[in-house]
């Protein structure tokens, strides 16, 4: 069970869309769930939830997560730092050997409203 996120008032939250190039969703799943989730807490990342879409055409492509970052500013030095990692470095590297997983990502930062109620 993941720690719970008490948000604060600069925490933001950072919802990804991952589509996957054809055919290799599972190895991008397989990636995130043996590395990237720790590497993410590594740098400052609270994992919040992860979710695969039910229905196609987006069944077969997509990975949908959200992270949780102090601030804003401290989003920007978390991404630098996991992606300077030579960690995830050599995991992307192998993980890729057959072709790039991520044909597109989509990144929107979030912040709580005040009726919202944080879990």
């Amino acid at each position: 069970m993941q720690p719970k996120v008490e948000p604060t008032s600069t925490t933001v939250y950072e919802l990804r869309v991952y589509h996957a190039n054809e055919g290799k969703l599972d190895d991008l799943l397989k990636r995130f769930r043996e590395h990237t989730t720790k590497l993410f807490e590594k740098h400052g990342m609270k994992n919040v939830a992860y979710w695969t879409p039910l229905d196609e055409p987006a069944k077969s492509n997509t990975l949908i997560y959200v992270l949780a970052h102090p601030s804003r500013e401290a989003a920007t030095a978390n991404w630098k730092a996991f992606q300077d990692d030579p960690e995830w470095k050599s995991v992307r590297d192998k993980s890729e050997e057959n072709g790039k997983l991520v044909e597109k990502v989509d990144s929107t930062f979030m912040v709580l409203t005040d009726f919202s109620p944080a879990k």
